[in-house]
């Protein structure tokens, strides 16, 4: 019960690594605050747990991010821990032939939406006398990939953020670090494999990328966030750990 009576904020709650881990923090005593854009979702999640509010908050928009954790402080009183997962994956497309769309979408909630709730999530923090804040990189953050620039671009930002914010924070009480996940076994990622043209041949593709055969799970993601945001990682600040079965270490 690592999280008994924390309040923990969950961006991109409402499926994918955000639900599983707000499930166990949860499971740990947390009280969970679902934000999506997908409203429903996040109401249904929420009303599965034991002590949760659902908000509706788009990333990408300070307005909303700003009102969504107003909501939470005002129901709780207090923000102990952050999980500022909500992110896409936008088109795969080669830089030179790039849409702008794309390129601004992308880089609008995975680059804007996760400083935003940083920016307004340390602020309530500060308020409540500091907290734990994970961030959600990936490893195409911390290597090169083919056709995923934008994603590439702010993964990688969220890298240099992380070790911005727990520097200027790591005094005030705040720690911020970051997970970077290999490709992980969630519904969108099953949906992909089973729309593939063989399916087959893309589930043994994506079990053979990482050096560790097979692909983890939702949960596996969820069991270091939950380390980095309790307090036996009091002193952890500024890292980001790969979960990718030695995929950035060849």
């Amino acid at each position: 019960m690592r999280f008994r009576d924390r309040v923990v904020l969950v961006t991109g709650g409402a499926s994918g690594l955000g639900e599983a881990t707000a499930r166990r923090f949860a499971a740990e005593g947390g009280k969970l605050v679902i934000a999506d854009i997908n409203t429903e979702g996040a109401e249904r999640v929420a009303s599965s747990l034991p002590d949760a509010l659902a908000v509706t908050m788009d990333t990408g928009d300070a307005t909303s991010v700003e009102r969504g954790i107003a909501e939470a402080v005002a129901r709780y009183g207090r923000l102990d821990v952050i999980f500022n997962n909500a992110g896409i994956d936008g088109q795969q497309q080669a830089l030179h032939e790039m849409d702008l769309a794309n390129w601004e979408k992308v880089r609008r909630i995975n680059g804007d939406g996760v400083f935003y709730v940083l920016r307004y999530g340390i602020d309530a923090m500060l308020r409540s006398g500091g907290g734990a804040i994970v961030n959600t990189s990936s490893t195409a953050g911390l290597t090169a990939q083919d056709n995923i620039s934008p994603y590439t671009f702010t993964k990688a930002g969220i890298v240099g953020l992380t070790r911005s914010a727990a520097v200027e924070y790591a005094a005030r009480g705040v720690r911020v670090n970051a997970v970077a996940p290999t490709v992980v076994m969630t519904p969108l990622v099953e949906h992909f494999i089973a729309n593939a043209p063989d399916p087959e041949q893309m589930r043994r593709q994506m079990e053979s990328f990482n050096p560790k055969p097979g692909i983890p799970t939702a949960d596996d993601v969820a069991g270091v966030v939950l380390f980095l945001a309790s307090d036996d990682a009091a002193w952890v600040t500024g890292h980001t750990i790969p979960i990718d079965g030695g995929y950035v270490a060849r």
